[in-house]
């Protein structure tokens, strides 16, 4: 029996990932260990994909417990609170090609995971869903696709885009690493390095500040304290080492404090992360950092553990989060992929949800 206050909640998508990678894996390793976690969860995918994931679960956990989940395929996001306790609910989109070769880069895979992104995407717009949780894709099987988009976060913004009418610049989006003890957004994402430095303008640090404002201050109930990392060495050094910080990072700084944002710095680069970071023996300085590019945002999250970090795309207007990890081929199909980042995922989406 279900109560009705779960058959009125709104549901959470679970998409698939690259069929080649530990996508399903990892999906089918969540729903095996933690069940009561993904309440209210289904799987956006394709049904022989999820059935070699549930396969491989059975075979690693072995013994007595080496029996494959059943699964339940459902017609839209509601039917997933008819599903009993121990079934995986999935909604199968038509026309996805079926498992692919583990570990290889494939159009057909990432045409599949592009188009479980759409379709959930949708539905979040749609008000159908509560939010969704995206498995890691492949950037090049999506190039081989033919999907323009080096990957999800720009997907998604693209999908929100349309759905409101408006152009993608106006609808500007953030990625944010987030773990336990550390939270990091970024002023670029998916560029090189050479185009990441060009990026770091004052439009564009006044905006990642005022996103980044905004979403915090919904999840934590309050202004959120924000770190700025300089973008050279020591924060520039009075000018020594670039004057970014000087003509651009701290007046965008300067521009978000008049605005009531709790924005700090330019910070050194090599420790503000160390002062952000958040541990029972060392509360944090600051709630997030803002970094002026991916790695340098990056890399202090995910040396913490991978395993426990979600990715959140802030600024758009749907809950989206992801595992700290992308498709890891080397591994896919061994049975060894850890699921603790995509649970962490569900977890953090239902909290930005509510």
């Amino acid at each position: 029996m279900f109560s009705a206050e779960k058959t009125a909640a709104l549901p959470i998508a679970i998409t698939q990932g690259d069929c080649a990678g530990i996508g399903p894996e990892i999906i089918a390793k969540a729903f095996r260990t933690e069940p009561q976690a993904l309440r209210g969860c289904f799987v956006v995918g394709e049904l022989q994909t999820l059935r070699r994931a549930t396969a491989l679960a059975a075979r690693v956990a072995g013994g007595e417990q080496g029996i494959a989940q059943p699964i339940a395929v459902i017609d839209q996001p509601q039917d997933v609170w008819s599903v009993p306790d121990g079934v995986i609910a999935l909604l199968e989109l038509p026309g996805l090609a079926g498992p692919q070769a583990y570990g290889q880069i494939s159009a057909a895979a990432g045409e599949a995971a592009a188009k479980c992104v759409v379709w959930a995407a949708q539905a979040a717009l749609r008000g159908e869903i509560a939010a969704l949780v995206t498995a890691p894709l492949h950037k090049e099987a999506l190039h081989l696709a033919g999907v323009t988009f080096p990957g999800h976060t720009e997907l998604l913004q693209a999908e929100a885009a349309m759905h409101a009418g408006v152009s993608i610049a106006q609808m500007p989006v953030r990625m944010m690493l987030a773990n336990d003890e550390l939270r990091t957004v970024l002023v670029s994402i998916h560029v090189s390095l050479r185009e990441a430095i060009e990026a770091v303008t004052q439009p564009q640090i006044l905006q990642t500040l005022r996103i980044t404002h905004q979403a915090l201050s919904k999840s934590l109930g309050r202004s959120p304290r924000i770190a700025v990392a300089g973008l050279n060495p020591h924060a520039g050094e009075g000018g020594i080492f670039g004057r970014e910080e000087i003509d651009i990072i701290a007046p965008a700084i300067a521009a978000a404090r008049a605005e009531g944002v709790d924005a700090s710095g330019p910070f050194a680069p090599d420790t503000v992360f160390m002062r952000a970071r958040n541990t029972q023996s060392h509360p944090g300085e600051f709630d997030a950092v803002l970094a002026m590019y991916h790695d340098q945002g990056l890399i202090p999250v995910k040396y913490l553990g991978v395993e426990d970090g979600v990715n959140v795309t802030l600024g758009l207007p749907l809950v989206r989060t992801s595992p700290d990890h992308g498709t890891a081929f080397d591994i896919a199909g061994k049975g060894i992929a850890d699921e603790a980042s995509l649970l962490q995922a569900v977890q953090m989406a239902r909290n930005l949800a509510a």
